[in-house]
């Protein structure tokens, strides 16, 4: 038991050092891949098109950068920028979604990628502190199966 622990120990430590060099890239795929997703965006039940919609509502933003890199899109040319950029509902018609400068007035013009990551940095201290307090366990729980494994051994000729 002392040994399983040990290793899933090694494995979350191994994990976050990877993690914490790595943030730059990871960071850098984040925009790849959220431009890919713009790129692709469609109507339609797809999981990309919804997790850009969802980040969209939540953040209160739209695009990657700014509300302007929907312009290089294929949606843009069809119906104009997503109703999930609106910051009311009720007052975005399509035809002010399709001119960008009617469009700043009605959608968010923050983009997406600076609020996702500043989100997700502001959050690392409690994730941290959640792990560190995880790891303590684990290495409690390895020395308390050590010291049972000991005095389990040291025990054995002792029995009648």
């Amino acid at each position: 038991y002392a040994m399983l622990l040990s290793l899933v120990f090694l494995i979350v430590l191994v994990a976050a050092v990877v993690g914490f060099v790595f943030r730059h890239e990871i960071k850098a795929n984040f925009e790849t891949n959220l431009n890919a997703a713009l790129r692709s965006y469609n109507t339609t039940a797809d999981q990309h098109s919804d997790a850009v919609d969802t980040i969209q509502r939540t953040l209160h933003c739209c695009g990657v950068q700014n509300y302007t890199d929907w312009e290089q899109t294929e949606y843009f040319a069809q119906r104009g920028i997503p109703q999930s950029c609106c910051k009311s509902q009720d007052d975005c018609l399509e035809r002010d979604l399709k001119d960008p400068s009617k469009a700043k007035a009605k959608v968010f013009v923050d983009g997406c990628f600076f609020l996702v990551t500043s989100t997700m940095e502001s959050k690392m201290s409690i994730v941290a502190g959640i792990s560190f307090g995880i790891a303590c366990f684990q290495l409690i729980g390895i020395f308390l199966a050590c010291c049972l494994s000991r005095h389990i051994t040291n025990n054995q000729y002792e029995m009648v």
